[in-house]
């Protein structure tokens, strides 16, 4: 018997070791937890059928975190990346009869969702730094571009290299206006600072990073 073999098989009672079946009992089970492509489908028909609560719950269970991991993976930071998790999770309760199972499989559906709500996240970041006084619109942006997605990842990068340049108090500052999106007000009373103070360390970080970030072009 090989070496493969003997992990699964006692050789005295050529029977199945405990470890191994522990092994096997965990990977069937999983395998039965895990959701087919058709179920998720199923799932999410349900959703937009019926509003079936109990449906959502499970396609939550599934994709919620996945989708965080992804957002994670690609950059955002935890809170940020939950607080886009969430929005993804709404978007798929309120917009599930927008999924065509013919067009695109339910993952592939979820994780356009999740790339597309990352790219509008950071678009409005990028709108809050072009305008530091005055805080932005919160009405929905349009679909970025495939131009517009290329660079926003291509940026990610060396906007995290630029903001470790800054001092502490002006990289926390910029990390709650901008990554937190709190108001200026809110950071104030937070830091117990002057607002003044908090927009004045405002413009003097952006100035640092504008002219870090054109240097690097």
């Amino acid at each position: 018997m090989d070496a493969a073999g003997s992990y699964f098989h006692d050789k005295r009672t050529r029977q199945i070791c405990p470890a191994a079946r522990l092994i096997v009992l965990n990977e069937a089970r999983q395998k039965e937890a895990t959701p087919s492509p058709e179920d998720l489908a199923r799932l999410i028909g349900a959703v937009a059928k019926d509003r079936d609560r109990n449906a959502f719950a499970q396609l939550f269970a599934y994709f919620a975190p996945r989708v965080k991991t992804f957002l994670m993976r690609s950059g955002l930071a935890d809170p940020m990346a939950e607080e886009v998790t969430q929005e993804v999770m709404l978007t798929l309760w309120r917009k599930a009869s927008y999924f065509d199972p013919c067009r695109a499989g339910a993952s592939t559906w979820v994780f356009t969702i999740a790339r597309n709500q990352r790219i509008d996240r950071l678009r409005r970041i990028r709108s809050r730094m072009a305008d530091p006084i005055f805080d932005p619109s919160d009405a929905p942006d349009p679909p970025p571009s495939g131009e517009e997605i290329a660079i926003t990842t291509e940026r990610e990068e060396e906007v995290r290299k630029a903001l470790e340049t800054l001092s502490s108090e002006q990289a926390t500052i910029v990390r709650l206006s901008y990554f937190a999106e709190k108001p200026h007000a809110e950071i104030a009373r937070e830091l117990g600072i002057p607002l003044g103070t908090v927009k004045s360390r405002i413009r003097l970080a952006l100035n640092r990073l504008r002219t870090l970030l054109d240097n690097d072009r």
